[in-house]
């Protein structure tokens, strides 16, 4: 009777004491709201724009976090959580130099998508004088429509719209130099028939 007394006293407390440690175990839902909110600060701060590597990380541990919730792992999904905060934190602290260095780096495409656009109109001109085959209406529309969005693009960058300027620079220096390859090909062809 006394071990039946003891044992059951051993399964009451062991019992008593999964239930405390179960009621411990709560997801860290304050730090995920927090980690929410830091991103979104973040990307008020337009981090996502110039801190895009550091800011892909927040991203990627708040939602670490969040599937180690579903996990019911609350432990690593607090340090994830407060992973997904730091980088964050990290991204807007960033922008700054990063938007200045992406602004530097603009102003020199700048220059480059204006040489590369003045070479591409000689050889253009060059081609027509030697009957090159290349669609002329549609090249000299290209140029056209390229000018266009090089105004864009310096206004943008005037704007102090650092990144959409960046893109739509980088994305000119690669549409001109193609129409360039094109050119010099229908010209190197020109030459081969002599």
């Amino acid at each position: 009777m006394k071990k039946n007394r003891i044992k059951w006293l051993l399964i009451g407390v062991i019992m008593v004491l999964l239930a405390f440690i179960a009621g411990c175990a709560q997801p860290p839902t304050k730090e995920i709201d927090d980690a929410t909110k830091a991103i979104a600060d973040a990307k008020l701060k337009e981090a996502d724009q110039y801190s895009q590597d550091i800011f892909a990380k927040a991203e990627g541990a708040l939602k670490k976090a969040k599937d180690l919730v579903v996990a019911k792992n609350y432990k690593e999904a607090k340090t994830a959580a407060e992973e997904a905060i730091n980088l964050a934190k990290q991204a807007v602290q960033a922008v700054e130099a990063n938007k200045a260095k992406m602004k530097e780096e603009a102003e020199k495409i700048v220059l480059d998508v204006q040489s590369s656009m003045n070479e591409l109109k000689s050889s253009v001109s060059q081609a027509i004088r030697k009957k090159a085959q290349i669609n002329q209406q549609e090249i000299q529309g290209a140029i056209g429509k390229l000018e266009v969005e090089l105004v864009s693009a310096k206004e943008n960058l005037q704007a102090g719209k650092i990144r959409p300027a960046f893109d739509q620079l980088t994305s000119l220096q690669t549409e001109i130099e193609s129409h360039k390859e094109t050119v010099k090909t229908a010209l190197g062809a020109k030459a081969d028939k002599k």
